[in-house]
């Protein structure tokens, strides 16, 4: 925070003193256990002896002295690679027929204007969704700023912000955004199975549920021989496999980066109950998990839903909440198949929205993705060529 030119950052002789530096051992020192919690209240007035144990000088790279930040750290570590590695063969495997597919097929775009369309998407889910998007580029912007802090890009970010008290007043609004956006899709869902299914097992259990089946299992597999010719593409039910996993990974990343993010946010409360090293390991697994929601979220995903081929320049059916219903038949045969057999289809079919709602919607999607392909590129070279 001091290098990005937060004046009221904590300094040196804050918490050891100026012209009187002793050591801890000494009952005098300012840290000495007889002084430290009081030297904590100086700036943080509700501080107690576990919050005074905070490792203010702890480093992740030194597992004699710091084991538990060194085996948390690498945890961390080896999730981020893991998950880029899986992802990012998956993706490689997948773009040589996402481009046949894209010469197969024509694009959405050429499709009747005039002719009616699925609908795939609530009104509340596409709402959701673009608040979504808002509050993580605004957190992704104001968290990167302070983890790549020693970066030029990250001063002037934080300049554009305000100042970095600003931003992270920015952050946390955006943080309770994106919890709002959780309550309320938790809500919507006791909402939808009082509605629609009567109990949980039967929501959980019908061909629509978002919870992983035996048939995703075999849809992984056929996908991945798909990739290599050596079977035909699986039949893709309403959600598939990689739809399912980022629909999980926000809750994952809401209940990991919100917890550590509430902690960091409140370090006296939580240090009421757990001991003050927490927040060392809090302070590493949210910036950690962040990285990996940015990176996957600005890579990974946006190559699913925007980039590749035969989506390509995008796929604003998350937008519009509409599809056409020859790209409902080409992307989820199995979902067409059974609306057709229920005679359900009829019942979906609205009318497109006009030119100008999709013009200003593709503006809206683009200003995302370059904002998001932006911050990816910040990333690589602050971890590239200035890594600290």
């Amino acid at each position: 925070m001091s290098q990005l030119g937060y004046a009221k950052t904590a300094k040196c002789y804050d918490c050891h003193g100026a012209h009187d530096i002793l050591k801890v051992t000494d009952p005098r020192s300012h840290l000495s256990r007889e002084n430290v919690v009081t030297t904590c209240q100086k700036c943080h007035p509700s501080a107690t002896r576990k919050f005074a144990g905070y490792l203010t000088h702890a480093t992740h790279h030194d597992p004699d002295k710091y084991p538990i930040l060194f085996y948390v750290f690498w945890s961390m570590t080896s999730l981020v690679i893991g998950t880029f590695f899986f992802s990012g063969m998956h993706t490689l495997l997948w773009l040589p027929r996402a481009w046949q597919m894209r010469k197969l097929h024509k694009k959405a775009e050429e499709a009747d204007p005039n002719e009616k369309q699925y609908q795939r998407f609530t009104r509340l889910n596409r709402i959701l969704h673009i608040v979504m998007i808002v509050s993580f580029i605004t957190l992704t912007l104001t968290g990167m700023t302070l983890k790549f802090s020693y970066t030029a890009w990250a001063a002037v970010l934080s300049r554009l912000f305000g100042g970095f008290e600003v931003a992270g007043y920015v952050h946390r609004f955006a943080a309770l955004m994106m919890t709002g956006i959780f309550v309320t899709h938790i809500v919507d869902l006791f909402r939808r199975k009082k509605k629609d299914y009567g109990s949980w097992w039967a929501m959980l259990t019908s061909a629509d549920t978002m919870l992983p089946t035996k048939k995703d299992w075999h849809d992984v597999v056929g996908s991945i021989k798909w990739f290599v010719n050596k079977g035909p593409r699986p039949q893709y039910g309403r959600w598939t496999y990689w739809e399912k996993f980022d629909y999980f990974a926000v809750f994952w990343g809401v209940f990991i980066i919100g917890s550590t993010g509430m902690t960091l946010w409140f370090p006296e409360l939580f240090t009421r109950f757990l001991p003050g090293w927490f927040i060392n390991v809090a302070t590493i697994v949210h910036s950690d998990e962040a990285l990996l929601a940015t990176g996957f979220i600005f890579t990974v995903h946006f190559f699913n839903t925007h980039l590749r081929p035969e989506k390509f320049p995008m796929d604003i059916v998350v937008f519009t909440g509409r599809m056409s219903v020859e790209e409902l038949q080409r992307d989820k045969p199995a979902e067409y198949a059974a609306l057709i057999n229920s005679g359900q289809l009829e019942k979906y079919l609205v009318e497109p929205y006009p030119p100008i709602v999709i013009k200003a919607i593709r503006l809206f999607g683009w200003t995302a993705v370059i904002i998001g392909i932006s911050v990816v590129i910040w990333i690589i070279y602050a971890m590239l060529f200035t890594y600290r």
